[in-house]
């Protein structure tokens, strides 16, 4: 059985309370119109992973494998479905498999990171997926990688300053009629569920710096897959 981890408000800098603030006070139905069924779904994690690299405060993402039958090519924070071992899924549960996935997805160690927030239920209508949010302080950074090429292609990090940029920000439109927050960051473009996290967490944070959100760009325009 996974040990679970603490989640712990104080000892953050700075530049992340407001983050934290936000978590605490952020209404479901304020970060999606996607909202959990009252039964059924499956119970994932997601850990939205904050550091201090080398470029000022950034978060943690992956780009999952092309050879994956969903999600294939895609930015994502790094979580999956609970396991058993995670515990209860209305308690340590999200919080313990968000670490695990993240560790078994980029070798991350788990002891170097605080959780100091989760944020409330979301769901992907698309995939049946529950997913919880898990916040996280990267207080002791260790060396990241994909673990599993098959699974994971790249692991990287994107500094805080590049997703408020307004000229990184955009909405996207998908074939299927979808839109929703986008951001252009490197050669990737982060869309979807990510995105909606991220746009919701700077919004409510008051990280947020104006961008037109008029601007609408083609998801067909980019490689996904």
């Amino acid at each position: 059985m996974t040990s679970a981890a603490q989640v712990i408000r104080e000892g953050l800098p700075d530049w992340l309370a407001p983050v934290r603030d936000a978590a605490e006070r952020v209404q479901p139905h304020q970060l999606s119109r996607f909202l959990p069924p009252a039964e059924g779904g499956r119970r994932s994690a997601v850990l939205v992973l904050f550091g201090e690299g080398p470029h000022g405060p950034d978060l943690l993402l992956i780009e999952r494998s092309r050879s994956l039958r969903s999600h294939a090519g895609q930015p994502s924070f790094p979580g999956g479905a609970l396991d058993p071992e995670d515990g209860d899924p209305l308690g340590p549960g999200p919080v313990n498999a968000a670490l695990r996935e993240a560790r078994e997805e980029t070798g991350l160690d788990p002891a170097g990171v605080q959780v100091f927030g989760v944020l409330p239920d979301l769901y992907i209508p698309v995939s049946d997926f529950v997913v919880t949010p898990v916040l996280g302080w990267w207080r002791e950074p260790s060396p990241v990688g994909p673990v599993d090429p098959g699974e994971v292609a790249a692991v990287f990090r994107v500094p805080v300053a590049e997703l408020t940029a307004p000229e990184r920000r955009a909405r996207i439109r998908h074939p299927s009629g979808f839109r929703g927050p986008a951001f252009l960051v490197e050669d990737r473009l982060v869309w979807g569920f990510t995105a909606g996290v991220i746009d919701r967490i700077l919004h409510y944070s008051g990280l947020e710096r104006p961008w037109d959100t008029t601007r609408e760009i083609e998801l067909s325009s980019y490689a996904q897959g």
